[in-house]
C-alpha cells in the first residue's frame, strides 16, 4: 500500500512539473511571440511528417524485435506481431501512468503467447539497465564531437549563472547546503543498509547489462539496439529539415538533441513540458532563436506522442482478432494432422 501511494505521489509530482513548465513557457511569451510560435509551427513542410512516422513505426518494431531476443534467454519465443502488439501497447499505457506500462506489456503478451508474465520482468530490467548504457555512452559521444558548440553554449549560461549567484548567494548557498546534507545522508543511508532501492536497481542493472553480453544471440541484439537509435536520431534529423528555421542543422546536431530530448522523456510522465524545454534550450547553442526553438519542441513531441497513440490504439484495436483468427489457424492445423 506504502509503495502504491510513493508511486502514485512521484507521478503526481513530475505531472505537476510537467505541466508547471508548460505553463511557465506559455505564460512568458508576449502576444507578438505566442503570434511568432503559431506562425513557426504552421511552416512546418507536412510532407516530412510520413518520413518522420516511418521512422517511429521502426524504432518500434526494432525494439519488439530486440525484446525477442531477450525473451529466448528465458526459453520464451513469442509471434514477432504479438510482441510488436504488446511493445506499443505498454507505451500507450506509460503516456497515461509511467512504468506501468513495462508491466502491461508483459500481461498483454503472457495473455496472447500464453506464457507467465513474471519470467519477463528480468529482461524488462536488462532492456532497460542496457538502454540507460547506451544514453550515456551516446551522450558522452555527442558532446565530444559537438564540444565546440556546446562548450561556447555552457560558458554563457555558467557565466549568467555567476551573476545570478551574486545577486542571491544566499539563497542559493543554502539550497546547495540541503542538496549537500541530503546526498551525504544518502550515501550512509545506503551504506548501511545496500538493500534500498537504489542499491537494489544498481544489482539489478549491473545483472541485467551482464546477462545481455553473455547472451548467445548478443551481436543482433546490439544490432537491432544500433537501428533503435538510429530510427531516433533520424525522427529528429528528418524534423529539424521540416522547418525553415532548423533546416541547416547537421545529423549531430541532431544527435544531441536526441540526448536532451531523452531526459525530458524520463524525468515527467510522456516528456511533457520538459521535452520542448530542454530541446528549446539546447537548439540556442546553435543560434536557433528562441520561439522558433521552442515551435521545434513541441512539434517533435507532439509527432512522437502522436505516434505512440496512434500505434498504441491500432494494437489494441487488432491483437484479439489477430490472436484469434492465429488459434483458429492452429486449431485447424492440429486437426489436420491427427
Amino acid at each position: 500500500m506504502k509503495k502504491a501511494l510513493l508511486t502514485i505521489l512521484q507521478y503526481l509530482i513530475f505531472l505537476g512539473l510537467g505541466i508547471g513548465i508548460v505553463y511557465h513557457m506559455l505564460h512568458e511569451l508576449t502576444d507578438a511571440q505566442e503570434t511568432e510560435l503559431i506562425n513557426a509551427i504552421k511552416s512546418i513542410n507536412a510532407w516530412y511528417l510520413i518520413p518522420i512516422g516511418i521512422a517511429g513505426f521502426f524504432s518500434h518494431f526494432f525494439r519488439a524485435l530486440r525484446w525477442r531476443y531477450l525473451l529466448e534467454t528465458v526459453g520464451m519465443k513469442p509471434t514477432i506481431v504479438n510482441t510488436t502488439f504488446a511493445v506499443m501497447i505498454g507505451y500507450i499505457t506509460n503516456l497515461a501512468l509511467p512504468r506501468a506500462g513495462e508491466v502491461a506489456k508483459c500481461t498483454v503478451l503472457a495473455k496472447y503467447e500464453k506464457m507467465p508474465a513474471h519470467k519477463m520482468i528480468g529482461t524488462i530490467v536488462a532492456e532497460r539497465a542496457f538502454d540507460i548504457l547506451c544514453l550515456l555512452i551516446i551522450a558522452i559521444g555527442a558532446f565530444l564531437l559537438q564540444f565546440h558548440v556546446i562548450n561556447e553554449y555552457v560558458g554563457d549560461k555558467m557565466n549568467d549563472l555567476g551573476k545570478k549567484i551574486e545577486r542571491h548567494h544566499t539563497v542559493l548557498l543554502i539550497v546547495l547546503g540541503v542538496i549537500v546534507l541530503f546526498i551525504v545522508a544518502s550515501i550512509i543511508i545506503y551504506k548501511k543498509n545496500k538493500e534500498t532501492k537504489f542499491g537494489r536497481f544498481m544489482k539489478e542493472m549491473n545483472h541485467g547489462i551482464l546477462s545481455i553480453l553473455h547472451m548467445k544471440k548478443r551481436w543482433k541484439f546490439i544490432g537491432y539496439t544500433g537501428l533503435i537509435w538510429l530510427m531516433y536520431v533520424t525522427q529528429i534529423y528528418i524534423g529539424l529539415k521540416s522547418l525553415p528555421d532548423t533546416h541547416h542543422l547537421t545529423a549531430l546536431a541532431a544527435l544531441v538533441v536526441l540526448v536532451y530530448g531523452s531526459v525530458g522523456m524520463i524525468v515527467t510522465p510522456g516528456g511533457i513540458g520538459l521535452y520542448t524545454l530542454l530541446v528549446a534550450q539546447i537548439l540556442a547553442a546553435y543560434q536557433i532563436p528562441d520561439v522558433p526553438a521552442q515551435a521545434f519542441g513541441w512539434i517533435a513531441w507532439a509527432v512522437q506522442t502522436g505516434i505512440i497513440i496512434i500505434l498504441g490504439v491500432i494494437s489494441l484495436l487488432f491483437i484479439h482478432s489477430y490472436n484469434r483468427k492465429k488459434d483458429a489457424q492452429a486449431t485447424v492445423d492440429t486437426a489436420q494432422n491427427i
